[in-house]
This record gives structure tokens, sequence and C-alpha cells, in this order.
């Protein structure tokens, strides 16, 4: 899923950053893909870029937040955009989340485990759920 062909667009690698018992969210400019307005930190998977290697650098251009990756959570064709999207666990390396791409984004927020439904209004991939279903308190 994540290599590129002629006929079909990139994937789209997405961070999944918990700190502090919250989650990074950032809310984009251009409401581009269908009705996303709050999302994780994402972008296009570059060519011979690994998954988590795009999720860690989507992450610094957009929020200016240092991550690394702990392992890939899982992968799915989105439901709303119908791209290709790979999901990453990242964890805070150093640096504070704000917006730093200004033609993307427009607002960023850590996101507690109860409104997580208020920013996304369609359930998250089975296993990024999971995932924070097991990090975060509720």
């Amino acid at each position: 899923m994540t290599t590129e062909t002629t006929t079909e667009k990139p994937g789209i690698s997405a961070a999944v950053i918990v700190k502090d018992g919250r989650v990074l969210m950032v809310r984009r400019r251009r409401v581009s893909e269908s009705e996303l307005v709050w999302q994780f930190p994402a972008g296009q998977i570059e060519p011979g870029e690994a998954a988590e290697d795009a999720a860690v650098r989507e992450t610094v251009e957009e929020t200016g937040l240092v991550v690394t990756a702990i392992r890939l959570l899982g992968e799915r064709v989105h439901p709303k955009t119908s791209r290709a999207m790979s999901y990453t666990a990242c964890e805070v390396v150093q640096g504070e989340a704000r917006v730093v791409d200004e033609e993307e984004l427009d607002a960023v927020a850590w996101v507690s485990h109860s409104e997580i439904t208020d920013y996304v209004p369609y359930p998250l991939h089975e296993k990024v759920q999971e995932y924070l279903d097991d990090v975060l308190p509720r």
C-alpha cells in the first residue's frame, strides 16, 4: 500500500502521537478530501519512503514536533477519501506542537479519549482505536 504506480495516488501516512494522556489532532485549512477537517498529522508517502518515516517527516513539517516512530498500527483504504492510509504510533522526542505549515493547518489540539468523537465524527481505523483505547485514560 505504500508504493505508487502511474494509475493511483501515493498513499497517505498518519502519525498517532500520544503525550500526557492526549492524542494530537490537526485541523486542515483546505478541506480538499471529502469532509475531513480534524485529523492526525499526515501527508503523502514519497517514492521509496517507508510509511513510518513519512509519519515522522510530516509531523515535523506540519507541527514542528519531533517524534519517533514506535510501530505501524495498520493500513486501510480510507472510507471517506478512498486513499490508501497507513497509521503509525509515534512518541514525542522534543518540541511543542504548533501550526508550522500555515498553508495546510490552522490549529492543533491535544485531545482526550472522550473528545475524539467531537473531532472525528466517524469511526477511526480499528487498530488505531484499539491502540488509543489501550494508551489513553478514559
